[in-house]
């Protein structure tokens, strides 16, 4: 519901919260439904691929465990290429929405399977719409929540991603007991509990500040911005300055021929630095080796010489729970550390765990000492808290903060196109792979993982305590505004406003 805001001179929703730090909440959770849902199929899948009654019902083989294991990234490409342009149309809070609905309808198809035929295809439309969600949340979250809270809110965003995984692990271990096929349809149908919360919260946030000021919508902007830094006050000189240095960025993208085009983000040697970053978080994240366990813990663990159907569950339930710890924890530093060497430190400890998970399945694998095998089983936990720590926050805080605003949402696209087709790979080869090689698998991801590192080292740029518009001068060499450092201003340091567009501002609001 919408109504006319005498105090900001504009039509917004009537349903926003006074408190900033609740609108900031209340954005998280809406966007962070993207992750929840991946989180929550990580996992769920991953009992499923344990559980007998799912195995006997579609009669699976390594090579269809891999097609509907693999099928949800297909939808995510499809997403990756289409829906940025949909999220530059009708703005980020409806193509969030619509993302929502597309989930929801796909866990009803997916809960309601009869074949492997059916079961793909409501995972593929289940893809396309996490993915959109994907694309969208960050670029969302970025774009609003404000600089002081940028860090943990994006880094909290895939955080939940441990959260629904923690909630189907439990929920797949209760329904293992079931003889009939609601053992995999009943966490399939709660899958879809998180769309609807997102649903639920959309009307009470803000639509993006940077997409309204962008569509001159400058009284929305500014009222969006008071709202989410100052509890409302539209005076407050961290707003006006928010404002002016976001007006002044698009200003100069403008003059300078930048659109909202797929051809923008291949235009400038700026921007295809932008999307090679962004696509280098996709492609990296996802090689590391967290989709062997996040989608094959059972094959890992029975390599590693636990067979039982009921512990390797239990193992699953304590490992999103491990997880989920560790991701909040690189969270809580995200802003200290920053986004390069929070990377760099969590990729640099899981190849090393990842070595030793691969060593000692090769030594223990096939014997009986229970050392050797709980001590496999003790790698993969490491491996995974190491991945938890810098790779799950960092993956969709980075690409968001790198691409400009007339890049954002297609580079975005690109982001999670390449996202899900190096998912898409390493998913539908994995269990082959597992079959074939065993322990050989883990070595051969170790070693890329060597190499993802120096590209990481070498290449990546540190974006902390900066807004988005002042990114650009450590991507293009130079700041399109003059105003001051943003952080600066929120600390309360003594800075020089001389600019004559504050100062109007200023006079306006008396």
């Amino acid at each position: 519901m919408y109504g006319y805001n005498k105090l900001a001179g504009a039509w917004m929703p009537l349903w926003l919260p006074r408190s900033s730090f609740l609108i900031s909440v209340l954005l998280v959770l809406c966007s962070s439904i993207t992750s929840t849902t991946f989180g929550y199929d990580g996992s769920m899948i991953n009992g499923l691929n344990i559980l007998p009654s799912y195995i006997n019902y579609f009669h699976l083989t390594p090579a269809t465990t891999g097609l509907n294991t693999a099928s949800l990234w297909i939808g995510g490409c499809i997403a990756g290429v289409t829906w940025g342009k949909v999220t530059d149309v009708i703005g980020r809070r409806p193509a969030l929405f619509w993302a929502a609905v597309l989930t929801s309808i796909a866990v009803v198809l997916q809960t309601a399977a009869q074949n492997i035929a059916m079961f793909v295809i409501a995972r593929i439309i289940l893809g396309f719409g996490t993915s959109a969600s994907g694309l969208t949340g960050p670029a969302y979250l970025a774009e609003t929540l404000p600089l002081h809270w940028r860090g943990w809110g994006l880094g909290i965003f895939n955080d939940f991603y441990y959260v629904g995984g923690l909630i189907a692990a439990g929920i797949t271990y209760g329904t293992s007991f079931m003889a009939s096929t609601w053992a995999w349809r009943i966490p399939s149908l709660i899958q879809g509990i998180f769309s609807i919360l997102c649903i639920v919260i959309i009307p009470f946030i803000p639509e993006s500040p940077r997409w309204l000021l962008f569509h001159g919508r400058r009284e929305e902007a500014h009222h969006v911005l008071a709202q989410t830094y100052s509890d409302g006050d539209l005076a407050s000189h961290v707003v006006l300055a928010q404002l002016k240095e976001i007006e002044d960025t698009f200003e100069h993208e403008k003059n300078a021929g930048e659109t909202l085009s797929v051809r923008q983000i291949f235009k400038t040697r700026a921007a295809r630095k932008r999307v090679m970053l962004a696509v280098s978080a996709a492609v990296f994240s996802t090689i590391a080796g967290n989709v062997i366990a996040s989608y094959y813990l059972g094959s890992m663990l029975s390599n590693a010489g636990i067979t039982n159907t009921t512990k390797q569950l239990q193992i699953n339930i304590i490992l999103n729970a491990f997880c989920l710890v560790c991701s909040v924890f690189g969270t809580y530093f995200i802003d200290r550390w920053g986004r390069k060497l929070t990377a760099a430190i969590s990729t640099m400890l899981l190849t090393i765990f990842l070595f030793l998970v691969g060593a000692l399945t090769k030594v223990f694998g096939n014997s009986s000492n229970t050392s050797g095998v709980y001590g496999t089983v003790a790698m993969i936990f490491l491996f995974q808290g190491a991945y938890s720590i810098g790779w799950t926050p960092v993956l969709y805080l980075y690409p968001p903060e790198v691409l400009n605003y007339p890049i954002r949402a297609n580079g975005m696209g690109v982001f999670q196109f390449f996202l899900n087709g190096a998912a898409l790979l390493i998913v539908f080869t994995m269990p082959i792979a597992l079959d074939n090689i065993g322990w050989k698998t883990y070595m051969i991801n170790g070693a890329w993982d060597m190499v993802m590192l120096v590209a990481i080292l070498y290449y990546w740029i540190e974006t902390k305590g900066k807004t988005l518009e002042e990114i650009d001068e450590l991507i293009e060499g130079e700041r399109h505004s003059d105003i001051p450092d943003l952080e600066k201003i929120i600390r309360g340091d003594k800075v020089h406003f001389d600019h004559i567009a504050l100062e109007v501002e200023e006079e306006k609001q008396n």
